[in-house]
């Protein structure tokens, strides 16, 4: 599966999911797994730096107002 430099991360994670379904089923040739794999590891390793961007985005967002309380989220 090609990998889409502008994907959002739920994007990636679908792409990462459906590797590794493929992955699971058995019915890849060697060669053809490991590409795959490799795919899964850089999508992986995306989805990681996406996920701490919006960890130290959060943390800097929290800094700047240090005093606001913080609450559980509700949907209506």
């Amino acid at each position: 599966m090609a990998k889409k430099p502008s994907q959002d991360f739920e994007s990636t994670l679908k792409e990462l999911e459906a590797i590794v379904t493929h992955l699971e089923s058995g019915d890849l040739p060697l060669e053809d797994a490991l590409n795959e794999f490799e795919t899964a590891i850089k999508l992986v390793q995306q989805g990681q730096e996406r996920l701490q961007k919006a960890e130290q985005r959060i943390q800097i967002l929290l800094n700047k107002n240090d005093t606001a309380p913080l609450s559980d989220y509700e949907r209506e």
